[in-house]
């Protein structure tokens, strides 16, 4: 069972046949991040109220809209389909609070020494966002994220790092696909390093801007950018923002970053990758 979701370079595995996912209770507590699956609606629940004659909840989104929707089935939590119930008033323990990666939030821990593993990723766009999405469980984990600056460094810089048991080198790479020179070079880089110290995984993408939901900046789906044309310009134009110099792109990523606050925002091509990540260097 993969329980990180499908993994691009994993086309020669057997299919997983799963029995359709069945609907779980789920009391809306406030604050719980749900989404419709009907209209794609993600938000957090306001409040449970009646109208006409029936239960309702309020969902609130990022930019602080609200949306009424019949309480009942139709939602997902988590990845996993629920049903929607009242809440029920009781003197028992509040539900634990989650932070943007979905974990449960642990508060007054300390951020652990860090540990001689380390997650490598492409760019500083890749770790602003794994850092707003990640960054409360890789500072309890003791997890350092370092730049790699592009994939063809990464063999110089797996042997510079000597990689040992204890001391795992976890790679996010952008563009990951069969065949392409990135997958060549993961490949390699992980025979070459000893056995079960270097995993390089990465998600589809030309660009980790690609791994935020397009709804999150007013698109249905991101465009296909012309060969020829710089991908991150071509982005903008097609979006409308101003493009002519690197000032423009390092606002425009700051305002994709602003739209991200939490895991639901991201596709899931992504948040399996750095999820196994996580887990290789801390096991």
């Amino acid at each position: 069972m993969d329980r990180y979701g499908s993994d691009v370079l994993g086309g020669g595995r057997a299919e997983h046949h799963r029995a359709p996912r069945v609907s779980r209770p789920q009391a809306a507590e406030r604050g719980l991040v749900v989404e419709e699956v009907t209209t794609g609606w993600v938000g957090a629940v306001v409040r449970v109220e009646k109208s006409g004659g029936q239960h309702v909840v309020v969902l609130e989104d990022r930019r602080g809209r609200t949306r009424t929707f019949p309480l009942g089935p139709g939602f997902w939590v988590d990845g996993e389909p629920v049903l929607l119930t009242a809440p029920v008033t009781t003197t028992a323990p509040r539900a634990p609070e989650r932070t943007a990666s979905g974990s449960r939030a642990v508060h007054g821990a300390a951020a652990r020494v860090a540990r001689g593993s380390r997650i490598w990723v492409e760019g500083r766009h890749d770790a602003e966002l794994v850092e707003k999405v990640w960054g409360d469980d890789l500072r309890l984990e003791g997890v350092v994220v370092e730049l790699l600056d592009g994939v063809d460094h990464l063999l110089d810089a797996v042997r510079d790092f000597a990689p040992e048991p204890g001391r795992r080198v976890g790679v996010l790479v952008d563009h990951l696909l069969p065949g392409t020179k990135e997958s060549r070079i993961a490949q390699e880089a992980m025979r070459t390093a000893p056995a079960g110290t270097v995993l390089v995984l990465g998600h589809p993408y030309v660009d980790v801007w690609q791994a935020v939901r397009p709804q999150r900046v007013g698109l249905t789906a991101w465009p296909t950018i012309e060969r020829g044309t710089e991908w991150k310009h071509g982005i903008l134009r097609e979006l409308g923002w101003p493009a002519d110099d690197q000032a423009d792109v390092a606002r425009a990523w700051k305002k994709i970053l602003g739209s991200v606050r939490s895991y639901a925002d991201l596709e899931p091509a992504l948040l399996g990758r750095v999820e196994e990540l996580i887990d290789f260097v801390t096991a």
